[in-house]
């Protein structure tokens, strides 16, 4: 063995490394998965507060409706897409297969659809600007239509990924439980 700052251990020349055990690809897989769903959900967490802020702010009215527009219908379900993520969360420590499913099955149903049932509401006021100029609901000056699509689509992105990420790790644990079963 060579330590850090001594010479090379005496009666080896450092060929020996082959026999040496490695960690499985699954465990490696599984770590660097959830890893990355760690990083989406504190990116999801961000958007969830900006969507929550201006539900608050609008309803608890700390600031004009000229300021801060009144949110559209999709953002009340979506406040739910903190669920999924919360019970992704409980499946991370002990592998927990079920509680990974449930989340996933759960992140389309109120991360994914709410996105999608928004994009359908938005689309005819989106339109109207696009063709027209003309925006009624601003946030601190901003078209609320445009500030919102824009959060849509890095959401959608962040939950897609989750999903996947999801999917993978999945796997990984199913087939490192389907090896134990063989031994």
């Amino acid at each position: 063995m060579a330590s850090r700052a001594g010479p090379r251990a005496a009666g080896t020349d450092g060929s020996d490394f082959k026999h040496r055990e490695k960690v499985a690809s699954h465990y490696q897989m599984s770590a660097s998965l959830k890893s990355e769903i760690k990083k989406l959900t504190v990116v999801h967490f961000l958007i969830w507060i900006l969507v929550a802020a201006q539900v608050a702010v609008s309803h608890l009215d700390l600031v004009s409706h000229d300021m801060v527009a009144m949110p559209y219908q999709w953002e009340y379900p979506y406040l739910l897409s903190l669920l999924p993520t919360f019970i992704g969360a409980l499946a991370m420590p002990k592998n927990n297969i079920s509680y990974l499913v449930i989340s996933m099955i759960s992140a389309g149903l109120f991360s994914v659809a709410p996105l999608i049932f928004g994009a359908m509401e938005m689309f005819p006021l989106a339109q109207q600007l696009y063709r027209h100029g003309k925006a009624y609901r601003f946030i601190f000056g901003f078209s609320a239509v445009s500030v919102m699509y824009l959060l849509m689509v890095i959401a959608v992105q962040v939950h897609a990924w989750q999903i996947y990420y999801s999917k993978k790790l999945l796997d990984a644990w199913f087939n490192s439980t389907q090896e134990k079963k063989k031994k």
